[in-house]
């Protein structure tokens, strides 16, 4: 009887848990935990990647600039400010971005920048906003993946061309160019060449908008392969519309062709210019011109184009006949055809993408680059940058130790390596004046020493890595002198300082590296740990190319070399290192003997190993990320060993399906928490990967690269490649998601880190761009759940009840009375005194210069969300005195150090009724800096 029993009770309690369980899962979704924002610290520093430039022609201070890998932004006002307005779409990379000239509010939008690099997004089909950006629709084309120009008919706003690169990384796909005649509801393949080749420019004649030319571009790249060329790239003609195209290569070289940029000149529309690239040895690009409409072309000049997979575009002046402006790593303009062409020496960033004119007025041009965008109102003598487009590259971030705030550092596309503070005590936030340049070149990862916050490392291309003393200035070079030619490196070069001596470093080639001294002296701790494979025996497009393929292997990394690599921070000596040919290689005793893992179930050979990411829990458990990306397949892996790689298990669970797996970490108190970036995004679960829950609050459609926790903060730390840097202020209430808490009346969560009590100066803008976007709230972010609504006319009040240690009530802050999850900061401050005005203004006047705050009742309240960036004030220029005028009224003096309850209940009246647990706050003075 007694088993009867004990069966029939263990079936109940296994009914109970799993219905615990499902009533959990319909919790875990996105919207629950939107209110978890990610906090953006921009890269105004050095914005980043221009695409594509397109012009309101109706206004023209409404411009829209659609960007590499940082989304579309659009402004009103002439640059003063910019707005992103494609956040929430399915991609973040984007290639071109065309207004219809005859309704400006119509806007087409191509995803997937038009470009071939290595470091590149894809794109998801075309765009279309019927209301000047505020709203999108996704029109088709799914599978172009990179989508070169779109022309709008300018007689029939119904009728749109669209040139489409196709895949990078894979044959097929919507690649050629499409025609629709009804505004994108259906469209029509109306140029196929084959499932290799797409059109990678396209132009019209102006006088007649039936007759077009296009470039058609043979290309594929793989890991560290690229063919850039072949014999399908060509200029093709049409002058019925597209329904019938000619082939028209007379005079261009018979040899096989890379890729072509075509300009139709604005004033003699009989005369078509090309550039078109050729075989890499004599790294020349060639410009041709027809006087015949294409019939016959002519051989002008040529020059030495840096990467033709990267620049290449060609614009003609609409101002002067035969000026012709091609985009290379520095501008470059011709002004007699292509008989000569010259620098014109325009004092502005390198790697030039886009040119755009202003037809009133000839002297007005804007450039977008690697750097940002530019303006020259004098025909390039002098120009204006944008830094308010904050679309940074990063590849990877590292944080330090740093006191009082922790720093965090990494590595950009083109502009160098960084460091930015986590959070700064000036009212301002965080100032484009508060970062810094940590070293040259395209960086890649940095480290800093976690005892000596003054001493960063930084890795530009093929180990161009460096130590900085910030204290002196002073820059060292560490790169290993055994790195000799036969070292295989990448430009992202794994990087590492061991987590048991803080003098020792990793570097990883095709062999690991290893230094006790800083850098000052290195040794091989491996042989190679690769497939070593000869690249040139792989096949490409069905082929094994030959050496005279069309700019084979330029720019791109070596091949069989190091892509991860990490050290247990329980256990010294037991070294990962992931790499590109899909092995990971592991070490128990620093390197003296090897174990090889080849095969991860589900996962294609080969595939190119993302991170590895060892357990700060359990010595036996590690985590890695692959991408088969470049075979273009975009399927997320990401696995999880439990016997330091014998076996393993995936844990992608429910990660969407074209959605490739960048980085990994898990969570030091809660192995079960874990945070993995990705392609589009961010995601976390809190069942070891059974469950991924996406993190959208203050999160766009980005690619996030690199993810780091600051263990000290509970904050988590995201390098996005497009968005800069993002940060999760203390996430220790995921630490605490369990099934009860979504059943319970009200939960309110444990902080994560102690709260430091100071006063934050106010602040004078100082003249020019000194941008700053905005810090945490000041004090400690009390977070909570409401199961149900609090609701009704004689329904109480949610409070969060504040008492120190001898149980004194030092202040109330109004709660949401909303069911779901909320955060609400508390300031440090005590309630302020009857009839007392807004304390410090900052320095401002008296109760609230510029947006203070006067009062208790509204000091108890957070603040609401700021004006949008169009309409706000700059920071620092506040209505009511100095500054902003501070944050006026927020309560009363700051409380002393010392443990502070946090209770969250109900206030009827005057009577409190708690809910739920209480917490505590540890409130401590602000520490002096530490470097």
């Amino acid at each position: 009887m007694k088993r009867i029993f004990c069966i029939a009770g263990s079936l109940t309690l296994i009914s109970l848990t799993l219905t615990l369980a499902q009533q959990s899962d319909s919790h875990l979704t996105a919207d629950t935990f939107r209110s978890l924002e990610m906090r953006n610290i921009s890269g105004t520093f050095s914005s980043g990647r221009i695409a594509d430039v397109a012009i309101d022609p109706r206004n023209r201070s409404v411009w829209y600039v659609a960007t590499a890998s940082g989304g579309l932004w659009k402004t009103v006002n002439h640059g003063l400010n910019f707005q992103p307005v494609f956040d929430d779409y399915g991609s973040y990379s984007l290639g071109c971005v065309t207004v219809d000239p005859k309704n400006p509010d119509t806007v087409w939008l191509g995803t997937g920048e038009n470009q071939a690099q290595r470091a590149i997004g894809y794109g998801d089909g075309i765009y279309k906003s019927t209301d000047a950006g505020k709203t999108w629709k996704n029109m088709g084309l799914p599978n172009s993946e990179h989508i070169a120009k779109i022309l709008v008919d300018p007689r029939n706003s119904s009728t749109v061309y669209v040139a489409a690169q196709g895949p990078l990384f894979s044959p097929g796909g919507d690649r050629g160019v499409y025609k629709t005649t009804d505004g994108g509801a259906t469209w029509k393949p109306i140029l196929k060449v084959s499932e290799n080749t797409g059109i990678t420019d396209l132009d019209i004649d102006p006088r007649n908008p039936n007759v077009m030319y296009a470039a058609s571009y043979q290309r594929r790249r793989n890991t560290s392969i690229i063919v850039a060329g072949g014999p399908e790239s060509g200029i093709f003609k049409t002058i019925d519309g597209g329904a019938h195209w000619n082939k028209i290569n007379e005079g261009l070289p018979a040899a096989d062709k890379g890729r072509i940029a075509l300009a139709v000149s604005p004033q003699k529309p009989d005369v078509v210019y090309a550039t078109v690239s050729v075989h890499r040895d004599d790294r020349k690009t060639e410009f041709y011109r027809s006087a015949d409409g294409g019939a016959h072309w002519t051989h002008m000049g040529d020059w030495s184009l840096q990467d033709p997979e990267y620049y290449g575009e060609i614009y003609a002046d609409p101002f002067e006949f035969d000026h012709v402006y091609i985009m290379d790593t520095a501008v470059r303009l011709t002004s007699d055809g292509g008989k000569t062409i010259n620098t014109p020496g325009f004092q502005i960033h390198s790697d030039n993408h886009s040119i755009t004119f202003d037809p009133t007025d000839k002297l007005h041009l804007m450039i977008g680059n690697d750097g940002g965008l530019w303006e020259s109102y004098d025909k390039g003598k002098t120009w204006r940058h944008f830094n308010n487009i904050p679309v940074t590259q990063f590849y990877r971030g590292t944080v330090d130790n740093g006191l009082p705030f922790y720093n965090i550092y990494g590595g950009t596309q083109d502009n160098g390596s960084q460091g930015v503070p986590s959070r700064t005590i000036e009212r301002a936030g965080i100032r484009t004046s508060d970062w810094m340049n940590t070293g040259g070149g395209d960086g890649y990862q940095s480290r800093v020493d976690p005892q000596d916050a003054s001493t960063v490392y930084s890795c530009s291309q093929n180990i161009g890595c460096a130590r900085l003393d910030l204290k002196t200035g002073i820059s060292t070079s560490i790169h290993p002198q055994i790195a000799t030619r036969e070292i295989r490196s990448r430009w992202d070069v794994p990087f590492i300082i061991s987590p048991h001596s803080h003098t020792r470093l990793y570097i990883m080639g095709n062999r690991l590296m290893r230094s006790d001294d800083r850098g000052a002296t290195w040794r091989f701790v491996s042989s190679d740990i690769t497939r070593n494979i000869d690249r040139d025996t792989l096949p490409v497009m069905g082929k094994v190319w030959g050496p005279d393929a069309v700019w084979k292997n330029a720019f791109t990394d070596s091949y069989g070399t190091g892509t991860a690599l990490a050290e247990s921070p329980l256990k010294e000596g037991l070294l990962f290192v992931g790499t590109d040919d899909g092995l990971v290689d592991i070490t128990e005793n620093s390197g003296l003997d090897w174990r090889r893992i080849e095969k991860f179930p589900g996962v294609p050979e080969m595939s190119y190993i993302t991170d590895i990411f060892p357990s700060p829990v359990d010595v036996n458990t590690l985590f890695v990320t692959i991408n088969d990306f470049q075979r273009g397949n975009f399927k997320p892996y990401v696995l999880k060993s439990t016997d330091l790689g014998r076996n393993w298990t995936s844990i992608s669970g429910d990660l969407p399906e074209r959605d490739p797996a960048w980085t990994i970490v898990q969570d030091h108190l809660n192995p079960n928490l874990l945070f993995v970036g990705t392609e589009y995004g961010l995601s976390f679960t809190v069942d070891g990967g059974r469950h991924w829950i996406p993190i959208k609050g203050g999160m766009p459609t980005i690619n996030v690269r690199d993810l780091e926790i600051q263990k000290r903060e509970s904050d988590l730390v995201a390098a996005t490649f497009g968005r800069s840097l993002f940060v999760l202020d203390d996430f220790a209430p995921l630490r605490q998601i369990d099934p009860n808490v979504f059943t319970e009346e009200a939960t309110l969560f444990a902080v994560g880190r102690p709260a430091r009590a100071y006063d934050e100066p106010g602040y004078y803008r100082a003249q020019g761009d000194n941008l700053a976007t905005p810090n945490p709230p000041a004090g400690a972010l009390l977070t909570y759940y409401l199961r149900d609504d609090v609701a009704g006319a004689d329904a109480p009040k949610m409070v969060l009840n504040i008492a120190d240690s001898a149980g004194k009530t030092v202040r109330q802050i109004d709660a949401s009375s909303k069911a779901g999850l909320h955060r609400t900061p508390w300031d440090l401050r005590e309630t302020a005194p009857a009839g007392a005005g807004g304390g410090r203004g900052g320095r401002g006047a008296g109760g609230g210069g510029g947006r203070g705050r006067g009062d208790a009742a509204t000091a108890a309240t957070p603040p609401a969300d700021p004006p949008s960036e169009e309409t706000a004030l700059p920071v620092g220029r506040g209505a009511g005195g100095g500054g902003r005028g501070g944050r006026g009224g927020r309560g009363g003096p700051l409380v002393r150090p010392g443990t502070y309850t946090v209770t969250l209940g109900k206030l009827a009246g005057t009577t409190f009724t708690a809910i739920g647990k209480p917490q505590t706050v540890e409130v401590i003075p602000l520490e002096p800096s530490n470097r």
